[in-house]
């Protein structure tokens, strides 16, 4: 039974009043996203929360996310949620419709984003980090890296992750320890995770992780950081999902509140695991390679 009720009334007051829905509206781009659709999409999203994603909320924190020899089974009826979620068009509302998604106004997405996030946290932490890493790839990544990996996240079909906490820094970024060195025409990371939300399960078919570490040749502290780009699965020159990568889940934490939500360790490199990337130094497009 549903215990959730989204306030739109108050939304649709605040995102008028104060926020100048009518003039965002009016903006190039923005003229078929009209205050009656916006007021329509909201009342679908509004559905969709109390309809699905409220009632699996405490399902998600009993039963909560299983690891068992570095797979992730999420609580039940989660997987079946995301395959809904993403079949609606939900995951794609903010991105950009050149890759799939819907191109919403960020006033409109941001709405129907706290619904999520109201309603099972959980579940919405898996969406959050995806579009995170859709943001980070579209305005920093190569062009090959977009064509190959923007438009599957966005349709949901793979997720995505970012990579920063290790055992030894905790929020310390410049105690970072996690390495990239060259190989060829990709890279070859190494090191520790911790707290990934996210960072492992079978909802996709594959997760895109965001990994920052250090070249060889970086200088210490927050300068010396890169952002890496390793996804699960290995992906081919026709964008087909080739052999794993050399990447794991040790293990999931146990947070209070958000247990449908895996928060994972994760071991990258053990083998010498593979990946495509862009620092403020260059820019690499994604690796021809295999393991």
């Amino acid at each position: 039974m549903s215990t959730y009720a989204a306030p739109l009334r108050d939304m649709l007051f605040t995102m008028k009043e104060v926020g100048g829905l009518d003039a965002i509206c009016a903006q190039p781009g923005h003229e078929e996203t009209t205050p009656d659709l916006v007021e329509a999409i909201l009342q679908e999203a509004a559905h969709y929360a109390t309809g699905v994603l409220d009632p699996l909320n405490r399902t998600g924190d009993v039963q909560g996310a299983r690891w068992h020899d570095g797979q992730v089974t999420p609580a039940d009826g989660f997987r079946e949620a995301w395959a809904s979620f993403c079949e609606n068009g939900w995951n794609g509302m903010p991105a950009a419709t050149e890759w799939g998604g819907q191109g919403l106004p960020t006033l409109v997405s941001t709405a129907v984003l706290e619904m999520w996030k109201s309603s099972n946290l959980a579940f919405s932490l898996c969406q959050m980090l995806t579009l995170g890493a859709v943001e980070a790839i579209a305005h920093h990544g190569s062009d090959a890296l977009k064509r190959r990996f923007l438009e599957p996240m966005v349709a949901g079909r793979w997720t995505g992750t970012m990579n920063l906490t290790e055992p030894q820094a905790g929020s310390d970024l410049a105690a970072l320890r996690s390495r990239a060195v060259p190989e060829g025409d990709h890279y070859r990371v190494s090191g520790n995770k911790i707290f990934i939300t996210w960072g492992e399960h079978d909802m996709a078919e594959n997760i895109v992780h965001l990994v920052l570490a250090r070249l060889p040749d970086a200088p210490p502290g927050v300068k010396g950081i890169s952002l890496f780009l390793c996804p699960k699965y290995l992906v081919n020159d026709d964008g087909s999902l080739g052999e794993r990568n050399d990447l794991a889940c040790t293990s999931i934490e146990h947070k209070m509140g958000i247990h449908g939500s895996p928060t994972a360790s994760m071991s990258f490199g053990d083998c010498g695991a593979r990946s495509a990337t862009w620092s403020a130094s260059r820019t690499r497009g994604w690796p021809a390679c295999s393991r």
